[in-house]
Parts: C-alpha cells; sequence; structure tokens
C-alpha cells in the first residue's frame, strides 16, 4: 500500500488560499480518480478538489471553515499501488519529516475545532486567529467587530493580538466618568452613547425562515460595502439598435453554423463598451483611497445570473483586443461555466469595468451599484420594438425601431457627470453607428 497527499491545488497567481465548505467523503470511503473529495470557496467562486488516484481516504487534516494555504495537504489517500506505478508524493511508508507535518497539520486543525469561534458571513477566520481568541476569551461579538488589514478585510495575526493589547485601556476609557465638557455638551454626550441595537423582526407561525446561502452573504456585504464607499450617480441614453438587430438576424445562422455557437447580443455590446473605454480612459481606473489608478488593461466585468438567483462576475481578460468571434467565445464559455459552478478564481478577478443586462429579465432600465474598486457599471436594458421620429433629408416621419436604454452608474467622487455622460454616449454612438454589411 502507498499513501497519497492530497493538497489544495494552486487555483490562480493571485489565490493563496481557500475556506474548506465541505467534505464529500468520509474516511473509510472508496475513492476514483477524478472524482470530487471536499468542496472550497475563495472570495467569489466555489469549486471542488477532485482525487489524482484511485483510493481510499484514510485521514482528513482540515475541518469544515478551516482556511488551506495552496499547497498544503488537506487529506490522506490509501492506494493500491505496487510497482512504484501509482502516482503518489511519498512512499508507502511515509517519511519522519511527512509524518512530523501531517501531526503538526492535524493538531491545528483540532485546535481550530475546540474553540468557539465560528466563520460567519463572509469573514473567516484562520485556525491561528481562532486559537488567539479562544486563548484571551474573545467572543464571538467581539472578533466579529474587529476590523481586518489582510485580504478583503480578513482579520490577521496582528490585528487579534493589536486588539488585545489595546482591550484594556479600550475598557477603562468606556468606563471613564462623563466630563464637565460632555455634561455641558448634549451633541458630544449623544456622540458617545452607544449605538442602539437594530430592531428585531417579528416572525409568526406562518413565516419561512430561510438562511441565506454564503454567495448571498457575500453578495449582500459587498453591496453595502459599495454604497457606503462610492457616490452613487446615474447618466442614461436610449440608444437606437435596429442596425445591430437587423445586421444580427441577418448573420446568426452562417456564424452558429461556422463556429458551433449561437452569436447573442451580449459580445456585440462588450465591443462598443471596450472601444469606449479606450477613447474615455479615465473611466477605465480604480480608486486607492486617495489615489486613483490608471488600468493599462481593459478588463470587462459581464454578470452572469445563476440557476440559484445569485449573480457573478467572471472577467474578459484584454476585451479591446478580441474581434468580434472573439469576444463571442469568451463571452459564451464563461457564461456556460459560470453557471456550472466552473469558473477558476482567477476568472472572477482584475476587472477593471462591469456590464450587467438587466433586459434578460424584462428591465428597461436599472441602476447597478459599482462593484469595487471601479468606477462605473452599465446596465443594458431590454430591446424593445417602439415608435419613433425618424429624420431624413425629406422630412421628419414615423418608423417603428429597436431601442433600448442604457443606464451608467458611476463614482461621483473621481468621475464627474461629464464624463459619465460622455462615455455612455459614445457607446451608443458606435451600437447605432453599426455597418449592417460588416462581415465577421
Amino acid at each position: 500500500m502507498a499513501k497519497f497527499e492530497l493538497k489544495l491545488p494552486k487555483m490562480g497567481e493571485s489565490v493563496a488560499e481557500a475556506t474548506l465548505t465541505n467534505w464529500l467523503k468520509e474516511v473509510g470511503d472508496t475513492i476514483e480518480a477524478d472524482e470530487a473529495v471536499l468542496e472550497i470557496a475563495t472570495d467569489k467562486v466555489d469549486s471542488e478538489v477532485p482525487s489524482e488516484v484511485d483510493g481510499v481516504l484514510i485521514e482528513k487534516l482540515f475541518n469544515v471553515d478551516d482556511v488551506v494555504q495552496v499547497g498544503q495537504t488537506i487529506a490522506i489517500i490509501e492506494t493500491a499501488g505496487s510497482n512504484g506505478t501509482e502516482k503518489t508524493t511519498a512512499e508507502s511508508t511515509p517519511s519522519p519529516e511527512v509524518v512530523k507535518e501531517v501531526e503538526k497539520q492535524v493538531e491545528t486543525a483540532k485546535q481550530a475545532t475546540q474553540a468557539p469561534i465560528e466563520n460567519t458571513g463572509d469573514r473567516f477566520y484562520s485556525p491561528l486567529v481562532k486559537n488567539i481568541a479562544a486563548a484571551e476569551n474573545i467572543s464571538q461579538e467581539e472578533l466579529d467587530g474587529i476590523s481586518g488589514t489582510g485580504k478583503d478585510g480578513r482579520v490577521t495575526k496582528n490585528d487579534i493580538l493589536e486588539y488585545v493589547e489595546n482591550r484594556s485601556s479600550a475598557k477603562a476609557t468606556t468606563l471613564q466618568p462623563q466630563t464637565a465638557v460632555e455634561a455641558k455638551n448634549p451633541e458630544t454626550a449623544k456622540a458617545a452613547e452607544p449605538a442602539k441595537p437594530k430592531a428585531s423582526v417579528s416572525v409568526n407561525g406562518e413565516d419561512e425562515i430561510v438562511e441565506m446561502t454564503r454567495m448571498g452573504k457575500l453578495i449582500a456585504h459587498h453591496m453595502v460595502e459599495s454604497t457606503q464607499t462610492s457616490a452613487h450617480v446615474q447618466s442614461f441614453v436610449e440608444c437606437d439598435v435596429t442596425n445591430v438587430w437587423n445586421w444580427r438576424n441577418k448573420v446568426k445562422n452562417a456564424f452558429a453554423k461556422r463556429e458551433g455557437e449561437n452569436l447573442t447580443f451580449t459580445p456585440i455590446f462588450m465591443e462598443a463598451v471596450a472601444k469606449a473605454l479606450k477613447d474615455f480612459p479615465m473611466m477605465n481606473i480604480a480608486v486607492d483611497g486617495n489615489n486613483i489608478i490608471k488600468r493599462k488593461n481593459i478588463n470587462l466585468g459581464m454578470a452572469v445570473a445563476l440557476p440559484d438567483g445569485n449573480l457573478i462576475v467572471p472577467v474578459i481578460k484584454n476585451a479591446d483586443r478580441l474581434n468580434l468571434v472573439g469576444m463571442s467565445k469568451a463571452v459564451n464559455d464563461l457564461a456556460n461555466r459560470a453557471r456550472e459552478n466552473k469558473l477558476k478564481p482567477d476568472e472572477i478577478q482584475g476587472g477593471t469595468y462591469t456590464v450587467t443586462n438587466v433586459g434578460t429579465f424584462g428591465s428597461i432600465m436599472g441602476t447597478p451599484i459599482i462593484n469595487q474598486p471601479q468606477v462605473g457599471i452599465l446596465a443594458l436594458g431590454a430591446i424593445r420594438k417602439v415608435p419613433a421620429v425618424i429624420e431624413t433629408p425629406e422630412g421628419d416621419f414615423i418608423g417603428i425601431r429597436h431601442k433600448m436604454f442604457l443606464s451608467h452608474s458611476y463614482d461621483h467622487r473621481v468621475v464627474n457627470g461629464a464624463l459619465g455622460g460622455q462615455f455612455v454616449k459614445r457607446v451608443a454612438d458606435y451600437l447605432e453607428a453599426w455597418d449592417v454589411n460588416r462581415e465577421i
């Protein structure tokens, strides 16, 4: 018999760790190669970790909600290798170094399980942070209130140690008697009052309580954080897409036959947005404190509705370098894999501007929330046949046209109304000037 170390695989250059969310196999279960053993989650993507070998799961080294680093051993699988041909990361008898490392990881996992701290919402705590909290008698409520300086606001070792160091002085401060200044100044005294607890929601026997999904909690957190960060304003433009509508109807069948996939409106819109971002590079920026970061690459986020009702935003990298065929293939591929929960963590990161199609749900316009730290997001409304005034050299007349609304939300801290309005108007100009004789 031989033992195979199942490690957390590399999930992208910018992903260093993941949270173990669910074990799909138990100790003693038989596992086939490529069969999923456990589920993990990064900030936005849930995925499975498959086994690379056939065998039997004999040991789990981490528990649900533990944070695992890329390359760490998660489990031990016993294989039936006899000729040395089985793919293993150790000999039949593990070396003392491997045994020592495994025992260390098991002990860490046990300590994390014993700690009375749990991950809540989108806040994930490493085993080390949980252990420090348990040793210092830090309650769940206290830990949840600590502002983290790690990636995506995660509480680090230094954060919790600093909190422990300052906790005594903080308690002493809150116990200080009211000063004469506070007594004379009602506003100061009012500011010093503790925040009132939120009113509880009444529930009767006929109501059903449904817990939010993990992704739902993450989305809720990001949306609230965005509205508290950016000064959202909107500009709206009505766009005549009759040329686009007619051209797509003319070429879509030949495109599907040649490329083996459908030509939707989305890549056409994405192409127009990428062109407009090249024209207005100050829309392709990010805000970092008091600094503005001008992005060199145009990476378009594309909001995709999932079967459970949530949204995810895969990113088309270097969208301005793609022709329409390449854009169409990227859009279809990312959308399909998003719905099948097969996106890689790197494929939802690095976006510089986001597009969401609210017209899919029948909405004619919307006011989307900015995807931080970006400064703009464009909502595409439903395409409708409407009567419109058509100007010709012979005079004006009424005709039936295909029109849609483009709704542009942008961060008014760094994007003024002129830039925000000119950008969405430029997108509309590209769509209205579409060449009906264009080859693809």
